[in-house]
């Protein structure tokens, strides 16, 4: 449904990271390697990246053109550099349109998420449940149709009570397995750590000069790690944890 890549380490070059490499995001725009659902992510993309000495908020530049397409970024990708970045290509899910409010990654203050998957029966009886969930604050802040968006907004209001990152995500994906199944690779970065979730599709971890969380390698490095389904990466520059996540019932009761 869609491709993720999240970077923390040294400041690289958004055209270093996101462009150069063999099967660069740019490339799984068309031609996704290890995508489980759908076949192409032309419906839009966005990359966002941070500067904590100028301000904690990241910027973002999104669009609802394909990432090929767009040449006003390959232009200032080359000249823009940063160690904490989160990018994404969008497949969208039928029947949401195709627009720039829907393109990954999505912002709030100092937060950037993507979500790769798809939540069945969104846009009926289960898309009116999980939006029942979401705060009169959280909700303001949704400016779409996608289920991403509403994903963010559950994630949000664990954050602000005070819930970790990972845990933030893991309640989001127990959330939506109460009302119906679903696909969450969620990812979700504050410029310093990221959180991701392999609950779905594919998600591989890179060490090395950084940390590279990705739905699947830009290169064929042997240093990639594929995480197993159902499973929370917790990762900063130097370091990553990989854990499983369990199943919830309904009742809230871990099996």
């Amino acid at each position: 449904m869609c491709r993720f890549l999240a970077y923390l380490g040294p400041p690289v070059t958004l055209e270093a990271l996101l462009l150069a490499p063999e099967h660069s995001l740019l490339r799984q725009s068309w031609a996704p390697r290890h995508q489980r659902h759908g076949t192409v992510n032309a419906d839009g993309f966005g990359v966002g990246w941070y500067d904590c000495a100028r301000r904690l908020e990241p910027a973002r530049y999104r669009t609802a053109r394909p990432m090929w397409a767009d040449r006003s970024f390959n232009s200032l990708a080359g000249v823009v550099a940063s160690g904490a970045v989160l990018a994404a290509v969008r497949s969208a899910t039928p029947p949401a349109p195709v627009e720039e409010s829907g393109a990954p990654p999505f912002t709030s203050r100092r937060w950037l998420f993507a979500h790769n998957g798809a939540v069945d029966g969104f846009h009926g009886e289960p898309g009116i449940e999980l939006r029942r969930q979401v705060s009169e604050r959280a909700r303001a802040g949704i400016e779409g149709a996608s289920d991403a968006e509403v994903l963010f907004a559950l994630v949000l209001d664990r954050l602000d009570a005070g819930v970790p990152m990972g845990e933030a995500l893991v309640g989001v994906i127990t959330a939506v397995e109460r009302v119906t199944t679903a696909r969450l690779n969620l990812v979700l970065t504050d410029g310093v750590s990221v959180v991701a979730t392999a609950f779905g599709d594919s998600l591989f971890v890179r060490r090395g000069d950084g940390v590279v969380v990705a739905s699947e390698p830009f290169d064929d490095d042997g240093c990639w790690q594929s995480v197993p389904d159902r499973s929370l990466v917790e990762a900063r520059a130097t370091d990553v944890v990989i854990a499983p996540v369990g199943h919830k019932t309904a009742s809230g009761a871990q099996s």
